[in-house]
């Protein structure tokens, strides 16, 4: 059974630092990669960033140079750190692995930048 729980998430002003966090108690998404993605209100769901398991990283141009996706396979978690905030950063992030054919999400957490 995957679960993955996202935390983190909070209101930040404008120009403003969070660290998200992805755990994965049961250990099953060592070996593969993992994905943050974002969901706005009113909009689709958009992809942020992406981690190999061989720790190479990819990601969004809204995101490149303030983001950093990284992960800690000794804790099973997966960090998305944002600096330099936006108002238009303000969305539901939530983490994803793909195992197989199968998408597994967390639940969300909530980011929300405004001053």
């Amino acid at each position: 059974q995957v679960r993955l729980a996202e935390s983190g998430g909070g209101l930040v002003q404008p120009g403003g630092s969070l660290r998200l966090s992805c755990a994965d108690p049961g250990s099953t998404f060592r070996g593969y990669a993992m994905n943050w993605h974002r969901q706005a209100p009113g909009k689709q769901r958009e992809w942020v960033a992406r981690i190999g398991d061989d720790g190479r990283t990819n990601y969004a141009d809204s995101v490149k140079g303030r983001f950093t996706i990284s992960r800690a396979n000794t804790n099973n978690t997966v960090y998305l750190q944002m600096n330099s905030l936006k108002p238009e950063d303000t969305a539901v992030y939530y983490c994803n692995v793909r195992i197989g054919p199968t998408d597994y999400w967390g639940q969300g957490t909530q980011v929300t930048v405004s001053s």
